[in-house]
């Protein structure tokens, strides 16, 4: 199908036309760009709806945690907390100090336990909730570096294209040229509409878990202060 120049210039071309007339090699690149961006939107809308989560059980566990002075009872309180990666942090430093099976009762059931082993544990667990928060995010920075040169790929081979064709028009007009590279512009139109969100959602997420990390460093200082205070009491 040829479309007027004026129509192209004018955006008159709908762009489902322009799709139904794109060669293989082009629908190829569009499918792996549109499964780019169904991929990142999937990452996108799951990680939001958990750092919402994470954000609302933080306050909760925060709450518990500057209201109780035992150990103990915060480990009940938070058995409730699911999503929060401070409840696994805290659980892994309670597990070195207090043994399973007993209870503590004016710290007389504290494990023996330095300073330092308490807090290699409450960094290995720290680090590994943090992991476990960075997952898919590759598929965000892949996605948002990649598609674009993908869908610039796809555009410069239609131009090559167009521009080959030339050789069999008589007429060198941008009737001749002008609807084979709208085509090939589609792809880079495809490239950004699939990098961009991901961009934006990465330096968010990567915003948020830094918040996250700022929060486990915290809990970290209040967990050893905590467990001192309740060790000198026993």
């Amino acid at each position: 199908m040829i479309y007027p120049a004026s129509m192209i210039l004018q955006g008159g071309a709908n762009v489902t036309e322009l799709l139904e007339t794109t060669g293989p090699l082009a629908r190829i690149i569009l499918l792996i760009l549109l499964m780019f961006s169904i991929g990142s939107w999937g990452v996108i809308i799951s990680k939001t709806l958990l750092l919402k989560k994470i954000r609302k059980e933080s306050k909760v566990f925060w709450s518990i945690f500057q209201s109780r002075k035992n150990l103990s009872e915060i480990s009940t309180a938070c058995e409730t907390l699911h999503f929060t990666p401070l409840v696994p942090v805290f659980d892994a430093g309670f597990a070195i100090l207090v043994p399973p099976g007993l209870t503590e009762s004016g710290g007389h059931a504290l494990r023996p336990a330095t300073a330092a082993s308490v807090q290699r544990g409450l960094l290995r667990a720290s680090a590994a909730q943090l992991s476990e928060l960075e997952s898919r995010m590759t598929f965000l920075a892949t996605t948002a570096t990649v598609t674009p040169f993908i869908g610039l790929f796809g555009t410069v081979w239609g131009v090559i294209g167009s521009f080959a064709g030339l050789a069999n028009e008589n007429v060198t007009t941008l009737n001749a040229v002008g609807p084979g590279i709208a085509e090939a512009l589609i792809a880079t139109a495809f490239g950004l509409f699939a990098a961009i969100p991901a961009v934006v959602a990465y330096n968010y997420f990567v915003a948020e878990i830094r918040k996250l990390g700022g929060q486990l460093d915290d809990l970290q200082v209040e967990f050893l202060t905590l467990a001192e205070s309740v060790s000198l009491e026993s």
